[in-house]
């Protein structure tokens, strides 16, 4: 079998690496051709997901994948074609398809009868079955259901840990007609071993589901309940600090009740994901009120955290300020829609000077975002986790001579122990 995975990113290279360990050819396209250098030369092109770089060099040695940036080869030759580039959204939270439109215009130019066609990308509810399939249907002259076959199946792995949450969860499959489930679905059960769930009703493995719509819902649906539950955390939040109440003991405390799963509150919710998963909702259904107030909440915790330390600080003009860690989330190189941007640009806007620690971005890397770099925290007036990696456990901050406050975004420090002139916050 021979399969093409279009965008070698943090989903599409691990799948890819995955499938080509299950004796299928597969062939990595992408249009950066340093990405398909490094990938070809058996070099990781990204750090931060476990064992990736062990199973690309057996994989590239053995001959089982390569990257290429010739897409009409790559979809000629493939049996099945999985698309993995992401749904990017504007300033005013829209989709922007024409990434997405030109790949599919691509695939109808040269798809052959009998393809398999699967989106992985999550899409707003529809868009497999009302924008994509016609465009493939109308390019390849074939008929989809009889010539052609296109579904739509979620990634529903998380970054970091790719090759142990591919078998873990169900993968959800939804076609454009019937026939199209029941070639996606047979396609991934020959290729996917899964673990075995007992927590689950029914056996882990391919789920079909009536349609591409409802496997698009699925995923969206899963993202806004995190981003929702999250909201809710933060509320309970500032409602606890408000009456001097410990929010992780109501946590805690609550959860131990089977029915109760609240999330952790925090500085940020970040990451190609919970915030823009939403954005597909909120633009499809009006009545969406809840989603709307929980991102909402969500959006105003960096700007929240400014607000308390300006209580205890009243001017941060002049002071060098470090935000602990630029990431969306501990253990990975990830900015895309991180609060520590944010953050840069209203501390910015009250005159302070912004640093930047992460031990995951270099130093140019970090100049390029905008923040200012130092290679310690000797002169920091103020420090902001905003991310809870592990390299930020062992700072001594009462070494630092000039600190004047912490604001713990993670509730990372919540047992430290502080000289009396260093203010503690915490979310």
């Amino acid at each position: 079998m021979n399969i093409t995975i279009i965008g070698m990113g943090k989903i599409g290279l691990p799948l890819a690496v995955y499938f080509s360990r299950k004796k299928s050819k597969v062939t990595g396209l992408d249009i950066n051709q340093e990405v398909v250098d490094k990938i070809n030369n058996a070099v990781e092109p990204f750090p931060g997901e476990n064992e990736l770089s062990k199973y690309l060099k057996k994989s590239i040695k053995k001959g089982s994948l390569k990257a290429t940036s010739d897409i009409e080869t790559a979809i000629i030759s493939a049996n099945v074609i999985i698309i993995c580039i992401p749904l990017i959204i504007d300033q005013n939270n829209d989709p922007v398809f024409g990434n997405m439109d030109m790949v599919v215009e691509n695939i109808g130019t040269f798809v052959q009868p009998g393809t398999v066609v699967i989106f992985e990308t999550t899409l707003p509810v529809g868009t497999t079955r009302k924008r994509f399939a016609p465009i493939l249907e109308s390019i390849s002259k074939l008929s989809i259901g009889s010539d052609l076959f296109v579904a739509f199946s979620p990634e529903r792995v998380f970054t970091g840990r790719f090759f142990e949450d591919i078998s873990k969860y169900p993968k959800i499959v939804g076609g454009v007609t019937p026939v199209c489930t029941d070639k996606a679905v047979n396609f991934y059960r020959q290729i996917i071993d899964f673990k075995k769930r007992p927590d689950l009703e029914v056996t882990n493995g391919v789920w079909p589901v009536k349609n591409s719509d409802t496997a698009e819902f699925i995923k969206i649906a899963e993202t806004t309940y995190r981003d929702v539950n999250i909201g809710l955390a933060n509320e309970f939040s500032l409602f606890a600090k408000k009456n001097d109440i410990d929010i992780n003991e109501v946590i805690s405390g609550a959860n131990s009740q089977h029915f109760s799963h609240i999330h952790t509150p925090g500085i940020s919710v970040g990451g190609h994901c919970i915030p823009v998963y939403p954005q597909f909702y909120l633009k499809d259904f009006s009545e969406a009120h809840i989603v709307k107030a929980a991102r909402n909440q969500n959006l105003s915790m960096p700007g929240r955290a400014i607000e308390e330390i300006k209580t205890k600080i009243t001017s941060l003009n002049n002071f060098s300020i470090g935000v602990l860690g630029i990431s969306y989330r501990p253990g990975v190189k990830e900015a895309a829609f991180s609060g520590a941007l944010e953050i840069l640009k209203i501390l910015l806007d009250e005159g302070a000077d912004v640093y930047a620690f992460d031990p995951f971005f270099s130093k140019q890397e970090i100049e390029l975002l905008g923040f200012k770099h130092a290679s310690d925290y000797r002169y920091m007036h103020g420090l902001i986790l905003h991310t809870s990696h592990n390299e930020f456990k062992e700072i001594d901050f009462n070494s630092i001579a000039n600190l004047k406050f912490i604001y713990d975004g993670r509730n990372f420090y919540k047992n430290i122990k502080l000289d009396k002139n260093i203010t503690y916050f915490s979310i």
